[in-house]
């Protein structure tokens, strides 16, 4: 398995792949969307996908004396590499602004979502999203991935849309919790975005395995 991933990593990854991680540290801009950084991310994966497909790679890995379930294992760990390595420049960004940063007027005075716990949290729901919607889906043909990539978009801006929104409803304003506050409620919610993300990364590999294996390449 670890030379499946080297694979993924050395020949099937796409520069931008890569590049586009570092669109994580958009958790640190004030007065703009900081979900969107998730988004870009998942757009460098994409773009992966779309560079592999490209250059045969599902059908080169097929011909590779591996189990076909190995070549959708690869693809979801280098993903979940991908994603794991986002969040934890994420978190690293949250950090910074609950601690360092958190007298900061240009912080304090933000009229959009906070970096806390559970920006981070809704962070992984939008990763997961993209291993449920879009992993799930492209390993329906292992060719076509125009339809998911686009049902994961509407469904990506629809969580950054509401993430957004939610803390001006009344009585959810600690989600917009700033610096240390309510630190409880921010691991709570940060570990609910975290099993969210599992569960259908988990359920999406196990569904993308069955496909695959009924598909005639």
């Amino acid at each position: 398995m670890r030379n499946v991933l080297r694979k993924e990593m050395f020949l099937s990854a796409s520069v931008l792949t890569y590049l586009f991680v570092l669109f994580a540290f958009m958790f640190l801009l004030p007065g703009y969307p900081i979900l969107c950084g998730a988004f870009f991310v998942s757009l460098g994966l994409f773009q992966g996908f779309q560079s592999a497909r490209e250059a045969n790679d599902i059908v080169f890995s097929a011909l590779l004396p591996i189990a076909k379930k190995d070549v959708v294992k690869g693809k979801y760990l280098f993903v979940c590499m991908i994603e794991g390595l986002a969040v934890l420049l994420m978190a690293l960004s949250v950090v910074l602004r609950m601690t360092v940063f958190s007298n900061l007027a240009v912080y304090r005075n933000n009229a959009l979502m906070n970096a806390n716990l559970f920006a981070l949290g809704m962070a992984c729901v939008i990763f997961g999203l993209f291993n449920w919607v879009f992993l799930g889906g492209f390993f329906k043909t292992a060719y076509k991935f125009a339809r998911p990539f686009v049902l994961f978009v509407i469904a990506a801006f629809l969580v950054i849309f509401v993430s957004e929104a939610l803390h001006h409803v009344p009585g959810l304003k600690v989600l917009n919790a700033f610096g240390t506050e309510s630190l409880m409620i921010q691991i709570l919610l940060l570990s609910s975005g975290i099993i969210i993300f599992f569960l259908m990364t988990v359920l999406s590999y196990k569904g993308a395995c069955k496909s695959f294996e009924r598909i005639d390449l």
